[in-house]
C-alpha cells in the first residue's frame, strides 16, 4: 500500500461522525484507558483504611511542632515524613496481588533466566551474600544518626540561635539521610524473595490481548489473527524488559523501551518479521492507550505546589525551544520533510515519545518519521540521564536548580526520576514535578500543530481549513489524557495531599495504571521495531540532518532550561526555592 491511501500515516484522514466513538482507534484508546482507571479506583479508593488518616494526622502533628521548634527540618520531622511515606494503598493484600501479577522481568547480572525465575535457595543465597553489606550500611546509618542527634542537640541547646551550630546540624542530618537511603537499599537486597514469572506473564499477555481485542473487534479488525500475533509482540516486550534489567544496561540507562526497538529491528531486518505477527503491530493503539493512563500522573495540585517558577520555566521555555528548533530545521538545515522536523522538535523539547506520537498524529507524519524521532530520543535520553547528574555533581550545582534543569531537558519521565534520584530527594522531587508540568503541554502542542498544519502547511497547497478540519486533525486520545488528568486532579484535591499520596500515587497510579502504562509502551516500542525497515529509515538519515536537528535543538533546550531555571528559582522567586 502506498502513502496515498494513508497506510503509512500515523493517523488516517476522513470525516468525523458519531460512530467514531465506537469505531475509531483514538476513542477506543480512551475507553480502554478509562476501563483500567475505573478498575483501579474501585480497587484502591473504594474503602480506604481508617488508620491511614490517623497515622497521617499523627505525623503531621509532629512535623508542625518540629517546624515551629527549629529553623530547619529536624530528625523528628524527617522520621514523621518517613512514617507518612510508608502509608501506601498498594501495600494492601489486593495491591500486593496486583503487583505480583503485573511484575515485569527482574534484575540480573550474568544469567538471563534470573530475570524470570529465582528459586527459594537462590533467593536465600542472594540475601546471604548481601547480608554483610546490609549490616555495614545499617551500622553506617546508625552512626550518621548518632552524629546528627548530637549536632541537633547542640543546636537546640543554643536555642537554634547559633548559625554555625544550625548549619552543622543540617549537614549532619543530610549525611544521615543519605546513609539511611543506602542502608534501605542494602536491606532490600538482603531480603531477596523467590519468584516465578512464568506463571504471571501469560496472565498479563492474555489480559492485555483480550483488552485490546475488544477494541479491535469493534473496529472491524481480525481478532483471532490479532491475538495470535500479539503473542509474538508480547514475547519481544518480555525480552526487552529482561535486557533492560541487566545490571550493566541499567547502569547506562538503556531501558526496556530502547531494547524493544532494537530487538524488533534486528528481527525485522534479518529473518524478517513473521507475517502472522503483523496484525498485532498496533503501535498507535498501544501507545495511545498508555498515554491516556499517563494523564493520571499529571496532577494540577502538584503543579501548583511548585509555583510560578516551574510553570513559567516549562510553559514558556518549552514552546520557545520547539518553535525555534523547527524554524532552524526549515530555514537553516532545510529539512525535506516538515512533518519529520516538527515530530523531532516536539519529541526533543516537550517529553519524548509521548509528545512525538501526539504530534505525529496531529500532522499526519509517516511512521518511519515517528520511529526515527523516537529512536533519537531514546539514545539521547540514555546519555543525558547519566551525563547530566555527573556534570551537576562535578560543578556542585544546587539540587533545586539541578532538578529543574533535568526535568526540563531529559525526555522520558522515568529517566528524569532516575537522574534526579542520583542527586538526592530534593532533586528527584523537583525534576519529577517539572517533567509533570511539561507533560501537560502534550495536548497543547498537539492542538497547536493540528491548527498550524490545517491552516498553514496544507492550506498552502490548495486545501481549505475549517474548524471541522482542525477537529478531525486533532488526535482525540489527547482528550482522554487531559480528561483523566482533570479527574485525578479533582480527586486528589478532595483527598488532600497526604491521603492523595497514599491512595492515588501509592495506590491507583503505582498500583495499577502506571504498571499497565509501562507494559503498553513497551508493546508499542516492540511493534515499532518489528515493523521498521532500515532501508526506509535511510532516506530520512541522509546527510545526517535529522541528527543535527536533534543535537542542536537539545543544546538550545539545555541552555534555555538552565537559564530560565536559574532566573525563576534563584533570582525572581528565591522564597519559593527556600521552601522546597
Amino acid at each position: 500500500m502506498s502513502d496515498a491511501d494513508g497506510s503509512n500515516i500515523v493517523i488516517d484522514k476522513g470525516q468525523s461522525k458519531l460512530s467514531d466513538l465506537w469505531t475509531k482507534e483514538d476513542y477506543w484508546a480512551i475507553w480502554l484507558g478509562l476501563a483500567i482507571i475505573v478498575a483501579a479506583i474501585f480497587l484502591f479508593l473504594a474503602s480506604p483504611p481508617a488508620e491511614y488518616r490517623q497515622k497521617i494526622d499523627k505525623a503531621n502533628t509532629v512535623m508542625a511542632a518540629e517546624a515551629q521548634r527549629a529553623p530547619f527540618k529536624t530528625i523528628a520531622w524527617y522520621k514523621a515524613q518517613d512514617d507518612k511515606s510508608r502509608i501506601r494503598a498498594r501495600d494492601s493484600a489486593v495491591g500486593k496481588t496486583i503487583a505480583n501479577i503485573m511484575k515485569t522481568p527482574q534484575g540480573w547480572v550474568s544469567n538471563p533466566l534470573d530475570s524470570f525465575v529465582v528459586s527459594k535457595a537462590d533467593a536465600d543465597a542472594k540475601a546471604a551474600a548481601n547480608a554483610d553489606k546490609a549490616a555495614t550500611a545499617k551500622a553506617a546509618a546508625e552512626a550518621a544518626l548518632a552524629a546528627a542527634v548530637a549536632a541537633e542537640t547542640a543546636a537546640g541547646d543554643a536555642a537554634f540561635a547559633d548559625a554555625t551550630l544550625n548549619a552543622d546540624a543540617q549537614a549532619k542530618i543530610a549525611q544521615w539521610r543519605a546513609s539511611a537511603a543506602k542502608a534501605k537499599s542494602a536491606a532490600d537486597k538482603a531480603k531477596s524473595s523467590p519468584f516465578n514469572l512464568m506463571t504471571s506473564l501469560p496472565l498479563i499477555m492474555i489480559a492485555a490481548g483480550l483488552l485490546f481485542a475488544i477494541g479491535m473487534k469493534a473496529m472491524g479488525r481480525d481478532v483471532p489473527r490479532f491475538m495470535l500475533g500479539f503473542i509474538g509482540v508480547f514475547a519481544v516486550a518480555c525480552l526487552a524488559f529482561m535486557m533492560g534489567q541487566q545490571s550493566t544496561m541499567k547502569y547506562w540507562g538503556v531501558g526496556a523501551e530502547a531494547w524493544a526497538i532494537i530487538i524488533g529491528m534486528v528481527i525485522a531486518n534479518t529473518v524478517g518479521t513473521p507475517r502472522w505477527i503483523h496484525p498485532a503491530l498496533q503501535v498507535e493503539f498501544f501507545i495511545k492507550t498508555g498515554l491516556v493512563l499517563l494523564g493520571a500522573e499529571v496532577l494540577f495540585d502538584k503543579i501548583v505546589a511548585i509555583g510560578v517558577p516551574g510553570i513559567f520555566m516549562t510553559w514558556v521555555g518549552t514552546p520557545i525551544v520547539l518553535i525555534g528548533t523547527y524554524i532552524f530545521g526549515q530555514r537553516i538545515l532545510k529539512l525535506h520533510s516538515k512533518t519529520l522536523n516538527i515530530v523531532i522538535c516536539a519529541d526533543m523539547s516537550v517529553c519524548g515519545t509521548s509528545a512525538a506520537i501526539a504530534t505525529a498524529a496531529a500532522c499526519r507524519a509517516k511512521k518511519e518519521e515517528l520511529t526515527l524521532a523516537i529512536g533519537l530520543s531514546l539514545v539521547f535520553t540514555a546519555i543525558m540521564m547519566i551525563a547530566m547528574p555527573a556534570f551537576i555533581k562535578a560543578v556542585g550545582m544546587p539540587q533545586v536548580l539541578a532538578g529543574a534543569w533535568m526535568g526540563g531537558t531529559i525526555d522520558a519521565t522515568g529517566a528524569v526520576a532516575a537522574a534526579g534520584a542520583f542527586l538526592g530527594e530534593t532533586a528527584l522531587h523537583v525534576a519529577a514535578t517539572i517533567k509533570m508540568i511539561q507533560n501537560v503541554l502534550i495536548g497543547v502542542v498537539a492542538f497547536g500543530v493540528a491548527v498550524y498544519w490545517t491552516t498553514r502547511v496544507e492550506a498552502g497547497v490548495g486545501n481549505t481549513a475549517s474548524v471541522a478540519d482542525i477537529w478531525h486533525r486533532f488526535p482525540k486520545f489527547v482528550l482522554g489524557f487531559l480528561g483523566v488528568s482533570i479527574l485525578f486532579s479533582i480527586i486528589s484535591g478532595s483527598l488532600g495531599p497526604d491521603m492523595g499520596q497514599a491512595l492515588l500515587d501509592q495506590g491507583v497510579i503505582r498500583g495499577l495504571t502506571s504498571p499497565a502504562r509501562n507494559w503498553f509502551f513497551c508493546l508499542a516500542f516492540a511493534a515499532i521495531g518489528l515493523e521498521t525497515n532500515f532501508r526506509e529509515l535511510a532516506h530520512y538519515l541522509q546527510g545526517g540532518k535529522a541528527l543535527v536537528l536533534y543535537v542542536v535543538g537539545q543544546l538550545f533546550n539545555l541552555v534555555m532550561a538552565l537559564t530560565l531555571a536559574y532566573l525563576m528559582f534563584y533570582v525572581l522567586f528565591p522564597e519559593i526555592t527556600a521552601k522546597i
